[in-house]
C-alpha cells in the first residue's frame, strides 16, 4: 500500500480503490506548522473504542513523520474519546445525520464546527463509519473548512468530496467484511500508512489507574469477581431483566462476587435485576454470605464513584451510576470476567484485557461486533429470526435469541477464566489477538 499525504489520491488497501477527488493536488504544507489530522467517529462509546487502534495509527503519516491527531465525536462517544491514547484534542458535536434520534440541523453549530476545523488546519480528515453510514455529510463540511485531503468508506458516488474512496467488502445486510477494528485499520491503510498486524484495543492507563483508587473494596471470600452489565445502548441487544437476574443468581451460587453495573439512567434496571437475583438465589448454595441475603445496594457514592454502605460480605453489589467510564474501566480490569450484551462495556472490557462472556443478540453480525482481542465465549442464538435486522427493539416476542439459562453463563465464565468444573483454577492467557467470536480461546487472524 502506498500514497503520499499531499498527493490528492492514495492507493487503498485490499478492500479499497484509488479514487481521487479535488482539492489536494498541488497542496504544500508549511514545514514550520504542526501537522494535524482529524479522525471522525460520530457514534457511541463502544464504536469509538473499536476505532482506537486506527486513531492511534493516524499518528504517523505515510511519510513516516508524526502527526497530531484530533478526534471529532458525538456526545454519545465523548467519554470513550477522552480515554483513547494518542489524541491531541477532542471535539464533541451533535450532528443531524448520525444517532438514533438526531436533532434538527443547527446552522450555527455546523458553521462553528467548520470554523474550528479551519482553525486547526487539518491536512487530512479521515471519516470512520459503520457499513450502513455515509461519510459524505462530514466530507462536505471538511471541504468547506478547506481540508486538502478527505478519506472515507463510501458505496455512494462521492463526487469531489473524497480524495480516497475506500470500499469495504461484505454483504448489503452487514455480513462479511471483517471486524470493525480491522475495517477501520483498512481505511487507515488506504491513506498509505502502515497499520499493526495484531491490533489491540487500549485506553489511557493513567486515567484508569487514578480511577481504580476510588473503587470500593471487593467482597472477601469469593471465588473471584464477575461484572454483569445488564443494559445496552440498544434494547434489542440487551438480555431481559429475568435472564440477567438468573445469571447473577447462578454466579453468586457458584461462589463468585458479582458487581452489577449501569449508567445512572440504567439504575432502575440494575435495581430490578438485583432484587430478582436476591429472591432467586438459594441461601444454601455455595459461596453465599451468611445472613446477608444475596447482596446489597450501594448506598450512595463518594468522590470518583466510590460505592459506600455496601452490606458487609454481600456477594451481589449494585454499582449502577457509581462510576464514570474511567472508573468502569478500572472495575472491569479488576474483574476476572465480564458478562455483557453487545454494547460499549464489552469493548471497554476488551480494552483493559478482561475476558468477556458476550450475550450477543444477532441483530448485527458477531463477526463485525464481537469483543476483540480477549478470551470470549459468545452466547445467544445467532440464527434467530431477528438476525441481521439491525432492529433496535426486539421484533420477536419473548426475545428468544437471548433466552439463556444462568448455568450456561456460569459455565462460560468458568471457561474464559480457566476454572475447571471441580473448582480448581487453571490459567488463562490474556493476549491481544486471542479469541474469535463463538469459540473459547481460539485465535484471531
Amino acid at each position: 500500500m502506498s500514497g503520499t499525504a499531499g498527493s490528492g489520491a492514495a492507493r487503498s488497501g485490499a478492500a479499497g480503490s484509488e479514487d481521487a477527488g479535488s482539492g489536494a493536488a498541488g497542496w504544500e504544507h508549511d514545514r514550520g506548522a504542526t501537522r494535524r489530522v482529524l479522525a471522525v467517529r460520530l457514534d457511541s462509546d463502544g464504536d469509538v473504542l473499536l476505532t482506537g487502534p486506527a486513531v492511534l495509527a493516524l499518528g504517523t503519516g505515510a511519510d513516516g513523520a508524526p502527526r497530531e491527531v484530533d478526534l471529532l465525536v458525538s456526545p454519545q462517544g465523548r467519554a470513550a474519546a477522552h480515554l483513547l491514547p494518542g489524541v491531541a484534542e477532542v471535539r464533541v458535536e451533535q450532528v443531524p445525520w448520525s444517532g438514533y434520534a438526531p436533532a434538527a440541523a443547527d446552522p450555527a453549530a455546523l458553521q462553528a464546527l467548520v470554523a474550528w476545523m479551519a482553525g486547526r488546519a487539518h491536512e487530512e480528515v479521515v471519516v470512520f463509519t459503520s457499513f450502513h453510514q455515509s461519510p459524505l455529510p462530514m466530507a462536505l463540511l471538511a471541504r468547506l473548512a478547506g481540508a486538502p485531503r478527505v478519506v472515507g468508506t463510501s458505496e455512494d458516488y462521492p463526487g469531489s468530496l473524497l480524495d480516497v474512496r475506500h470500499r469495504r467488502p461484505g454483504g448489503a445486510d452487514g455480513s462479511g467484511g471483517g471486524h470493525e477494528v480491522l475495517a477501520a485499520l483498512d481505511l487507515v491503510a488506504a491513506t498509505g500508512r502502515a497499520v499493526p498486524s495484531r491490533p489491540r484495543l487500549a485506553v489511557r492507563t493513567d486515567l484508569v489507574d487514578a480511577a481504580e483508587r476510588a473503587l470500593p473494596a471487593p467482597p472477601s471470600g469469593a471465588r473471584g469477581l464477575v461484572v454483569l452489565h445488564p443494559g445496552a445502548s440498544v434494547p434489542a441487544r440487551a438480555p431481559s431483566p429475568a435472564v440477567a437476574a438468573d445469571a447473577a443468581a447462578a454466579l453468586v451460587d457458584d461462589g463468585w462476587a458479582v458487581a452489577l453495573t449501569g449508567s445512572p439512567a440504567e439504575a432502575p434496571l440494575v435495581e430490578d435485576v438485583r432484587e430478582r437475583a436476591s429472591r432467586a438465589a438459594d441461601p444454601g448454595a455455595g459461596g453465599r454470605a451468611e445472613g446477608t441475603g444475596a447482596g446489597g445496594r450501594a448506598g450512595g457514592t463518594g468522590a470518583g464513584g466510590r460505592a459506600e454502605g455496601t452490606e458487609a460480605g454481600g456477594r451481589l453489589v449494585d454499582l449502577a451510576g457509581a462510576t464514570d467510564l474511567a472508573g468502569l474501566a478500572a472495575l472491569l480490569r479488576r474483574a476476572d470476567a465480564v458478562v455483557v450484551g453487545n454494547t460499549g462495556p464489552a469493548h471497554l472490557a476488551a480494552a483493559v484485557g478482561t475476558p468477556v462472556v458476550s450475550l450477543f443478540s444477532p441483530v448485527v453480525p458477531a463477526e463485525r461486533w464481537a469483543p476483540w482481542g480477549v478470551p470470549t465465549v459468545l452466547l445467544g442464538d445467532q440464527g434467530a429470526p431477528c438476525a441481521l435486522s439491525r432492529a433496535r427493539e426486539c421484533p420477536v416476542p419473548g426475545h428468544p435469541c437471548l433466552q439463556l439459562d444462568g448455568r450456561s453463563v456460569v459455565e462460560a465464565v468458568r471457561s474464559v477464566v480457566g476454572v475447571q468444573p471441580g473448582g480448581a483454577a487453571g490459567s488463562v492467557e490474556r493476549v491481544a489477538g486471542s479469541s474469535a467470536a463463538g469459540t473459547r480461546g481460539g485465535a484471531r487472524p
